[in-house]
């Protein structure tokens, strides 16, 4: 017997790691956001995961409260004409970052990073995590 289970759209997936990204910038919780929409934080995890659809007027409230346009969850989808389909087309820096910003860590750094206004220091941070990192880029 096989299992036929059903796996999600990519763009179901895109679009819901779209609203986490977007969520944990805003150091957004799930319950928070579900509350928000009258719903309860499972159902943000299924579209999260991509294992639900998000309805078009429910991602347009999504996006409201997310500070976003609604095109916002669809950028970089996979499959969008003009996008490449990866391989040795695929831009490698564009990835890894795209992968960091999808992590706790990297979207902790960002918010925080964004938030210091001097120049100065800025700076002293990416030459302490080149130093860190071993980079002499």
């Amino acid at each position: 017997m096989t299992e036929n289970k059903k796996k999600p759209n990519p763009i179901d997936v895109h679009v819901g790691s779209r609203i986490r990204l977007r969520r944990n910038m805003l150091g957004l919780s799930q319950e928070r956001l579900g509350e928000n929409l009258g719903i309860t934080f499972q159902q943000i995890q299924k579209y999260e995961k991509g294992t639900n659809r998000v309805g078009a007027s429910r991602l347009q409230a999504i996006s409201s409260i997310l500070s976003v346009p609604v095109a916002f969850f669809f950028e970089n989808a996979p499959g969008q004409p003009g996008q490449p389909n990866g391989g040795f087309a695929e831009d490698n820096e564009a990835t890894y970052v795209v992968d960091f910003l999808h992590t706790n860590e990297g979207v902790q750094l960002t918010r925080y990073f964004t938030k210091i206004s001097d120049p100065k220091v800025r700076r002293k941070i990416i030459d302490l995590v080149k130093t860190l990192a071993n980079d002499d880029d």
